[in-house]
């Protein structure tokens, strides 16, 4: 039986540091201490649902690994067939003569927690590099950005490749585990970031919500951005000003606007000083201070 060639630890290890030290790496332009200590919630969101996903679905479904003979080193009484069903040719455990906890182990195959931990923390850091650096925006930018955006991805699936290659996983739970740490990180993005796709919102903070409903993110622009509110990026329009982001694309989450001002059917309202708020006003990705009819 092969060695594994990533352990469990180094991929978790990997799922959480390599997008921290980005997040920190970042805070060079972005110079924010929430924005740090909420992006990295985000990611521990996404990586702690993951796993308890893949130990629940590990517990209760499981199956055998592809190393599961090696492991078990089963021993079959001499003469005829002594098990059970078809021919007297299927056996339980019981005939396994190695070590228990490596056999437990080889039961519980689906999903694969290094494929989990992997997508869930790179595929977070993924959508990041994405929202910092504006790589699908309104403006094509340098070659590097999209290769810097699927890094994460080519080593989330290296990380899950490695398990098939070694033998402790088939292809099916590997798989699984992309599904779900894929899952996990974009709903946990979506939860911290206004936006996933939107390239105007999706590097402003949402404010946590409180009791009462005062505490939510509002969609708008106001020409006076401050340095606050821009991505990590300085590339195409996202100089001071952002004129960026009063475009927008078919399916954005704030279709609605046009240029600044709101379609017919929203409010008259526009924010003063910056774009995409909480209506109370409280610091978050885009606060706002007053508003104008």
């Amino acid at each position: 039986m092969r060695k594994e060639i990533v352990t469990i630890y180094a991929a978790a290890l990997i799922a959480f540091f390599v997008p921290f030290f980005f997040f920190l790496l970042f805070q060079a332009r972005r110079r924010s201490i929430n924005d740090f200590l909420m992006t990295t919630m985000g990611l521990l969101k996404s990586l702690i649902t993951a796993a308890l996903f893949q130990v629940f679905i590990k517990t209760l479904i499981g199956g055998l690994r592809p190393h599961f003979l090696a492991v078990c080193k089963p021993v079959i009484p001499a003469g005829a067939q002594s098990g059970t069903g078809f021919n007297n040719i299927y056996y339980d455990r019981s005939v396994c003569t190695g070590d228990k906890d490596e056999i437990d182990d080889s039961l519980e195959s689906m999903p694969s927690g290094h494929s989990t931990a992997a997508f869930a923390g790179l595929i977070f850091l993924a959508l990041y590099f994405n929202a910092q650096l504006k790589v699908m925006s309104a403006h094509n930018p340098p070659l590097w950005t999209m290769a810097l955006f699927f890094a994460p991805i080519l080593g989330a699936i290296l990380i899950a490749g490695a398990m098939t290659i070694d033998e402790y996983h088939h292809w099916y739970d590997v798989t699984a585990g992309a599904l779900i740490g894929t899952a996990t990180a974009f709903v946990a993005f979506r939860q911290t970031f206004a936006s996933v796709w939107d390239f105007r919102y999706n590097h402003l903070l949402l404010p946590r919500g409180g009791r009462g409903g005062r505490d939510y993110f509002e969609y708008g622009y106001s020409a006076d951005i401050l340095p606050a509110d821009l991505p990590f990026t300085r590339h195409g329009g996202w100089d001071i000003g952002a004129r960026e982001a009063m475009n927008g694309a078919p399916g954005d989450a704030s279709a609605f606007f046009a240029q600044g001002g709101l379609a017919s059917g929203a409010s008259a309202t526009r924010s003063r000083g910056r774009f995409g708020h909480s209506n109370d006003g409280t610091l978050t990705g885009a606060p706002v201070g007053e508003t104008r009819v």
